[in-house]
C-alpha cells in the first residue's frame, strides 16, 4: 500500500506540463534553481513550488553549494515508477519493445 500512494505522488507530480519540462531540463544534469526559473515566464516561487513537489514526490534530489540550491532529475525513481506502471497495464508491450531494442543493439554491433 505504502508504495501504491509513493507512486500515486509520482504520477500527480508528473501531471503538470512545467514540472515535465522541468524534469526535461535536468536531464543533461544539475541545474541551480534560477537557472531553471529563467527558462520559464513564471514567477520564482511558482517555480519554487513545482521543485518542492518533484522533490516530495522524490522525482528530483537537490544539494546546497553556497547560497544556491542545485536540483538534479532522479532518473531512476522516475524509471521505476513509470515502468512498473507499464508492466501492469501492458506487460507485451515492454517485451516487444525490449525484444526491438536488442534488435537494433545487435544491428548496430555487425
Amino acid at each position: 500500500m505504502e508504495r501504491d500512494h509513493d507512486e500515486a505522488g509520482a504520477f500527480r507530480a508528473l501531471a503538470d506540463p512545467t514540472r515535465r519540462q522541468i524534469l526535461e531540463d535536468l536531464r543533461d544534469g544539475e541545474l541551480a534553481a534560477g537557472q531553471i526559473a529563467d527558462r520559464f515566464a513564471i514567477s520564482g516561487p511558482s517555480i519554487s513550488r513545482h521543485l518542492a513537489i518533484l522533490k516530495a514526490a522524490k522525482l528530483v534530489t537537490e544539494r546546497r553549494e553556497g547560497n544556491r540550491i542545485l536540483y538534479a532529475l532522479a532518473g531512476e525513481r522516475l524509471a521505476i515508477c513509470v515502468g512498473r506502471f507499464f508492466s501492469a497495464v501492458c506487460p507485451d508491450q515492454i517485451v516487444m519493445r525490449h525484444s526491438r531494442w536488442k534488435s537494433n543493439e545487435e544491428g548496430e554491433q555487425s
